[in-house]
């Protein structure tokens, strides 16, 4: 099993390479095998059947690499945007949806039989604002997730989910703006299986939200609750980042607490049960075998920890993206 992580380069203010590749051992130990420079690749998806990996090159001028599971670079596409973020496969994986931060934009991508990027599709352009001057100033576009031909999208500026129908021809019909907590800065969207239920990021006020999702596409706000267990009162604000549920398990990582807080979710109102230490500005972390691997942004590494174990790090530049192929 391999661990890919994406970076962020000088060209970001960063000091990682690229991609940096490590070898998992069944203990769940790391160790560093290969490494591809490319231009701040923060976001890594891969195609569940054909052999490539795509990255968001997040820059001014964006685009999208894609890779090969060699860690051979296959193309490099524009996104049409400014800063991508993010990237999510269609329901049938024929389309690749990208989310543009700074411009606040989303655009689509047409991909053939082996994964390989055709055409943009199409491409939405948000508007507004939210009442955080600094962070709210406009529309800034985080995440897309797909459930069916329905295509939510995370605007983190304008405290809204836009919903959208993706028809056969890769176009966007809009379905439903569901409304967030005015503040909130929604930046990720994560459903939780068999239920209603869906959490959503507040990066900008450090909530976790939840919402219920009815018809599909359409969430209302229920409740929310602080992003860590111990009240957070430090002189920089709580940026929460990374959101993923295990059974009635959520983990939330928190920048600047510098930890991932892990919530019983067995009821409607989230109930957090401790802060777990990861490193400096978590800011993506993925969970194997109950092994969560973090990247420590400002840590220079993935920081590897059994949930209440003891932490091992393994350094790499600026990482914040953790993939386990």
């Amino acid at each position: 099993m391999d661990v890919w992580v994406g970076s962020y380069t000088s060209a970001s203010g960063g000091n990682g390479v690229g991609i940096s590749t490590f070898r998992r051992s069944p203990d769940g130990s790391l160790t560093p095998d290969r490494s591809l420079e490319m231009t701040s690749p923060s976001w890594l998806t891969a195609h569940p059947t054909a052999p490539v990996v795509y990255a968001t090159n997040e820059t001014t001028d964006g685009a999208i690499t894609t890779v090969s599971s060699e860690l051979e670079i296959l193309d490099t596409t524009p996104t049409g945007g400014a800063d991508p973020c993010h990237l999510a496969l269609s329901a049938d994986n024929r389309f690749l949806l990208c989310s543009n931060y700074s411009s606040g934009n989303l655009s689509v991508f047409s991909l053939d039989g082996d994964g390989r990027i055709t055409e943009r599709t199409d491409f939405v352009q948000h508007e507004g604002s939210g009442p955080h001057a600094e962070r709210q100033e406009a529309a800034h576009v985080h995440m897309s997730t797909v459930r069916d031909d329905v295509v939510s999208v995370v605007d983190l500026g304008t405290d809204e989910i836009t919903s959208y129908t993706l028809g056969d021809n890769g176009k966007l019909t809009q379905l439903s703006v569901s409304a967030m907590p005015p503040g909130t800065g929604p930046r990720q969207l994560v459903r939780r299986d068999g239920s209603d239920l869906a959490y959503v990021v507040g990066e900008v006020n450090g909530t976790l939200v939840v919402v219920r999702e009815g018809p599909v596409g359409t969430f209302t706000p229920v409740t929310a609750v602080p992003a860590t267990a111990k009240p957070w009162t430090g002189d920089r604000p709580n940026w929460v980042a990374h959101l993923e549920i295990r059974g009635d398990r959520l983990y939330l990582s928190n920048r600047n607490p510098d930890c991932v807080t892990e919530f019983d979710i067995s009821g409607e109102v989230p109930v957090a049960l401790g802060d777990h230490p990861c490193g400096a500005f978590p800011r993506h972390f993925e969970i194997v075998d109950d092994v969560i691997y973090v990247a420590a942004q400002r840590d220079d590494a993935i920081v590897a920890f059994p949930v209440g174990g003891t932490a091992v790090r393994y350094e790499t530049g600026t990482p914040t993206f953790v993939l386990v192929r």
